[in-house]
């Protein structure tokens, strides 16, 4: 069976689909949008992260290290990335968790036993899992696999992706999967570059073509003060949402916020991070207005 390098597993959710889910996030993702909430969820490999708050300076972790890549100051550690070998050794020891790792490696068998802890609230609720990420279909051998094994169980599956894959990939995983939250950035091309480093000509054409294979599909937009709330973004996205096949798409606003700083700050990117605009009541009404007139149905958060 496959295996692949997750970094967080979220219970309880009821914010990724239908009832009570489970939901098992993927590390790796080929965007890299400049709001980004996961920020730990981009990079394809096992980071550590390190929060100063939460240090007692016991050097626990100084002594454990094997490569000689802690020092312990009056601002607490610094870790020499040259020398570290990501190994999680001082993660492991850390008495508060100042110190964490972000990513394990996890086998199919080992996240189907996560999900299954999980049925009793599948079960009374309408529930089941979402493979989130990151970019859960760059895993897509061993999505694949899990998507089969939760089918043959009876269980919902959900899938969040931003379609940033072939076209192939996409059609295979929507065979076997039971909703689709597939995430909508903006329009504009040159827009969508400057701000994911990517441009969405794929991610448009992958769009269309799981609505024509009748996919069930909730469109989830993230709207960033400054960035994609303009009514001409809006305007776009909805007439092209309505000319997709099959039934009119529930689309889902997320609001920007400032709750990811702290991500950040522990991975030490504390410059990658760009406080946007949080989009006030009257933007996002305006936007629900401009999707009603496409006949579109549109709701804050889901």
């Amino acid at each position: 069976m496959s295996e692949s390098l997750i970094f967080d597993v979220k219970r309880y959710a009821i914010n990724d689909g239908p009832g009570i889910r489970v939901v098992i996030f993927f590390k790796g993702c080929n965007l890299q949008c400049a709001w980004c909430h996961n920020p730990e969820g981009i990079s394809h490999k096992v980071e550590k992260m390190y929060a100063p708050a939460k240090c007692i300076s016991c050097g626990t972790c100084v002594d454990s290290c094997p490569e000689k890549a802690i020092t312990l100051t009056h601002k607490g550690i610094i870790t020499d990335g040259d020398l570290c070998s990501v190994c999680g050794k001082c993660a492991e020891v850390c008495p508060t968790k100042a110190i964490e790792m972000s990513g394990k490696q996890m086998s199919v068998s080992e996240i189907m036993e996560t999900i299954e802890k999980e049925r009793i609230f599948f079960d009374q609720s309408g529930g089941g899992v979402t493979f989130s990420g990151g970019e859960p279909l760059l895993h897509s051998k061993m999505l694949v696999e899990l998507l089969d094994e939760c089918g043959r169980r009876g269980i919902h599956r959900a899938v969040d992706t931003a379609g940033n894959v072939s076209t192939d990939i996409i059609l295979e995983v929507a065979k076997r999967t039971d909703l689709f939250l597939y995430d909508l950035k903006m329009m504009d091309a040159g827009s969508h570059l400057e701000w994911t480093k990517a441009g969405n000509e794929r991610i448009l054409a992958n769009l269309k073509a799981i609505s024509e294979k009748e996919a069930h599909i909730i469109i989830r937009i993230p709207i960033i003060g400054g960035v994609n709330d303009t009514d001409q973004n809006i305007e776009q996205t909805a007439a092209f949402i309505a000319r997709l096949a099959g039934d009119k798409k529930e689309v889902h606003l997320l609001p920007y916020h400032k709750i990811a700083q702290h991500k950040y700050s522990k991975l030490g990117k504390h410059d990658d991070f760009e406080p946007f605009l949080e989009p006030d009541n009257e933007t996002l009404f305006r936007a629900i207005a401009q999707f009603a007139a496409y006949g579109i149905k549109a709701e804050i958060g889901g």
